[in-house]
């Protein structure tokens, strides 16, 4: 029996079918094929700072981002960089060969969810941004903190469809429908030419943009969101998650995309896009919300 305030914030999606993945984009999110979910709860938007520290005030938990990582499991890395910290984006000044994402992702020392761009700085007056530098099992700690669970993949791609089973985006076929933008994405020429036509240029406060058609916020842009699912594919790799982890280390499915989804480089954006993330990774684009089965 969950406590009476769990599912506050939260909306009800009964069960069903539907077409889950696309073959018009990227190679991993085929091939299209049926799915189908049992009823559940879904928060209404991204887990936020202000959520996830009343989770770290009442538990004392430590993120993976706060605690140095283990020499053993990097044995090719700088022992000078084997401190806490995480994956943050800086924007090049020019254009840059994508195939190497060391181009705009730097291990920034100290950088975690109360410090986001490294220890100058704060979430001061970002309390409604979704909770970014969480890992994968910060995620699930604070979901079995919170009496819930991460969703699956179906669950995630179900959700952010809204009802448009075949829609392209959240809500329709259509990027910037009468010229506005629908969510929190790169606009320009990825990684050095932000033209902020949603006005910002990293993460945005939840609610900012209009809900899907199941009530729900920021199902895609402003940051990727963990799965419970592991990453297989035999199709195709990840293009915009950092690839820093030995290849022992196992990923997980990430959803939804993020601010840093550009046309150029990375138009996953879409409720059937999909990346595998390394479960000890963390950076400033990935946050996650939970479910109630």
């Amino acid at each position: 029996m969950q406590e009476p305030d769990v599912k506050r914030h939260m909306v009800e999606l009964p069960g069903g079918s539907f077409r889950m993945g696309s073959e018009d984009f990227y190679p991993e999110e085929r091939p299209v094929r049926e799915a189908t979910v049992e009823g559940f709860w879904i928060d209404r938007h991204p887990v936020t700072v202000a959520e996830f520290r009343r989770f770290v005030k009442a538990t004392g938990y430590v993120t993976a981002a706060e605690r140095a990582p283990e020499a053993a499991d990097y044995p090719d890395a700088d022992p000078d960089l084997l401190v806490p910290g995480s994956l943050v984006f800086h924007p090049t000044e020019g254009p840059v060969d994508l195939e190497d994402d060391r181009n705009w992702w730097a291990w920034v020392p100290r950088a975690d969810w109360r410090h986001p761009e490294g220890n100058v700085s704060t979430v001061g007056g970002r309390e409604r941004h979704p909770v970014t530098h969480v890992a994968y099992a910060d995620a699930a700690a604070y979901a079995e903190w919170a009496g819930k669970s991460l969703p699956t993949e179906a669950e995630w791609e179900y959700a952010a469809r809204g009802g448009l089973e075949r829609a392209v985006f959240t809500w329709g076929d259509e990027f910037a429908p009468r010229g506005r933008m629908m969510a929190n994405t790169w606009q320009g020429e990825f990684p050095w030419q932000n033209l902020l036509l949603d006005r910002y240029e990293r993460t945005s406060p939840v609610e900012t943009y209009r809900p899907n058609g199941y009530g729900l916020y920021d199902m895609a842009g402003n940051v990727w969101e963990w799965t419970q699912d592991w990453f297989e594919t035999p199709n195709g790799g990840s293009c915009c998650a950092p690839q820093r982890a030995p290849e022992p280390f196992p990923r997980r499915v990430i959803k939804g995309g993020s601010h840093l989804c550009a046309p150029n480089y990375c138009l996953r954006y879409r409720p059937a896009a999909r990346q595998g993330e390394a479960i000890d990774t963390s950076t400033s684009h990935i946050g996650f919300r939970c479910v109630v089965r």
